[in-house]
């Protein structure tokens, strides 16, 4: 196998890995005779253990605090699980962190460094982000009518992760490109943006604008990303005032009608995360155990009422040690980002931007300690630190 075809694969396969949860949200795909995650991860690993050893790789000092902390934090909520009340949650979530945390983070760092790989990964992510925009479109076809979450099975997370990543990666072609082609991809921006209003996930929708927003900033420099910045300004307030203008066809936008009318939502998640920090000071200074928060808070063995934030998850099961932990992983892995940009081909850094930001939101607001998307972009994060000395094959560019 040579060079770029194995990389090419390896990247490939990280991006079916990485949304194979929104892929498996559609009906066709949910109907396929195997699984999505299982496809991509078992010829995954074996071509991250050959993209490992054929290349000369070089690492920067400042990924140091953050791989370790990240590792120590995955011991220490193992053996947190020795005094956790949980039996059921605590079945899930141990394989979860000691056996696919690392290999989503080996899998982030490697693919995110290769060049062919990253590129790989890329279209990918954009394609599958398209589909899912489609599929969106195609259900709300009817007078921009509401989906029916449950007849579709879109869940409106995952979908908005995939959405929010494409038009990130959208926005980044459109910038690259000249002539029609440029407004080509603007339109598919616009058109993400539109499938991102109906499936209600109102965290997406955030993210996406400030991806479509950030990521060609950084890739544009200095004035062109003012410029863009602007630019993203405008078009969001025109948006505004035409759908203040015609609330008829407003109407069924699912992801508005979240964000102004159903306070229910936050309600819920600032409950939990008052019950996270009150537990995680009872607890303290060792914590509930991996697992144990929600028959603490009165949910039994509910894994969908964990605290609904990365950070307060840590405190609440793992304690201070977790929350240090936790804190030395993402928030060292954020310095290390900001450290290492200067040097970074814009280009680069622009895409992998685009990837981590919509899940660097949502495990703030969503998601568990244990959901392998988190392990994955943290290592696309750090791989801003990893380098090859040599690339394999002449003439290879970076992306």
């Amino acid at each position: 196998m040579s060079g770029w075809l194995l990389a090419w694969l390896a990247g490939a396969l990280a991006g079916v890995l990485q949304m194979a949860g929104a892929l498996k949200t559609t009906p066709a795909l949910a109907a396929l005779p195997f699984d999505l995650t299982l496809f991509s991860l078992v010829p995954l690993l074996p071509l991250l253990a050959l993209l490992l050893v054929t290349r000369r790789w070089q690492v920067a000092p400042a990924l140091a605090l953050p791989l370790a902390a990240a590792a120590l934090l995955w011991l220490w909520l193992v053996v947190a699980g020795s005094w956790s009340a949980s039996r059921l949650i605590l079945t899930q979530k141990l394989p979860e962190l000691a056996l696919a945390a690392p290999a989503m983070l080996a899998a982030g760092l490697l693919v995110g460094a290769e060049p062919v790989a990253r590129a790989a990964l890329c279209r990918v992510t954009l394609g599958i982000g398209l589909l899912l925009g489609g599929l969106v479109g195609w259900s709300a076809l009817a007078g921009w009518q509401a989906l029916d979450l449950e007849q579709t099975r879109l869940h409106h997370q995952l979908a908005g992760l995939a959405l929010a990543s494409a038009a990130a990666l959208a926005a980044l072609a459109a910038v690259e490109a000249r002539g029609l082609l440029r407004l080509a991809w603007l339109a598919a921006v616009a058109g993400l943006g539109a499938a991102a209003l109906l499936p209600g996930g109102r965290t997406a929708l955030a993210a996406l604008v400030l991806g479509v927003a950030l990521a060609p900033a950084l890739r544009l420099g200095r004035r062109g990303g003012l410029a863009w910045l602007l630019a993203v300004l405008a078009a969001l307030a025109l948006a505004s005032v035409w759908l203040l203008r015609h609330p008829d066809l407003a109407e069924g936008l699912r992801t508005l009608e979240r964000l102004t009318a159903e306070p229910a939502g936050l309600e819920a998640r600032q409950g939990l995360w008052q019950a996270a920090l009150g537990w995680a000071g009872l607890a303290a200074p060792w914590g509930l155990g991996t697992g144990g928060f929600t028959i603490a808070a009165g949910h039994g063995e509910w894994r969908g009422l964990y605290p609904h934030n990365h950070a307060l998850e840590a405190l609440a099961e793992g304690g201070l040690p977790g929350l240090v932990l936790w804190l030395g992983a993402f928030g060292g892995a954020a310095l290390a980002m900001a450290a290492l940009a200067p040097g970074v081909a814009p280009a680069r850094l622009a895409r992998i931007a685009a990837l981590v930001l919509p899940v660097a939101m949502t495990i703030m607001v969503s998601t568990d300690l244990g959901n392998r998307m988190a392990w994955f972009a943290l290592g696309l994060a750090l791989s801003l630190g990893l380098t090859l000395r040599a690339p394999p094959e002449a003439g290879l560019q970076d992306v």
